[in-house]
């Protein structure tokens, strides 16, 4: 089965990265549904990549996360250019990184800003700005807005000062 091979090749491929590092431990890999809980959608070839922080010191997670969740932001940036480098479409995948339950908690807290933006956009009629988000965080707002279709977003700004702006959507 092809998931099988990506999702093997996403787990070694991290657990080799992390033994480049000094840290030797498991990586657990589940479709994405199964990371976030029942009732979510399943993204096909999504795989959560979760590191086992179990054997791991509180300063080496600390680390790895990095302040914000940056270095976990450019550790799956990583993941998924390389492992998807030279594949052919169909053997693509997208993988998340997860280290002690951050992606999962940072994802209820990114649902909670795109629902107070989009409160906000509807009672004023204004554009609602949200700054400080990663490329990831604004697609995530981005497809959780989606399903709005009273209101639109866009991203406005050149990185590392982008932003996603939510807005009523305009009348056609």
């Amino acid at each position: 089965m092809m998931t099988d091979t990506r999702m093997q090749r996403g787990q070694q491929w991290l657990k080799t990265l992390l033994q480049l590092t000094g840290i030797n431990t498991e990586i657990q890999a589940e479709l994405e549904a199964t990371a976030i809980g029942e009732g979510e959608s399943t993204e096909p070839d999504n795989y959560w990549l979760i590191i086992d922080e179990i054997n791991m010191m509180p300063d080496q997670i600390q680390v790895l996360i990095g302040p914000g969740g940056v270095v976990l932001d450019a550790i799956q940036y990583l993941a998924n250019s390389v492992l998807n480098l030279n594949q052919p479409p169909e053997e693509q995948a997208s993988y998340t990184i997860e280290l002690n339950g951050y992606r999962v908690k940072r994802q209820a807290e990114i649902r909670a800003i795109a629902q107070a933006a989009a409160m906000q956009a509807r009672t004023t009629g204004k554009e609602v700005e949200i700054k400080s988000l990663s490329s990831a965080e604004r697609r995530q707002i981005h497809t959780f807005l989606k399903e709005f279709g009273d209101l639109e977003t866009f991203s406005r700004g050149k990185e590392p000062h982008r932003n996603l702006v939510v807005r009523p959507a305009l009348p056609e």
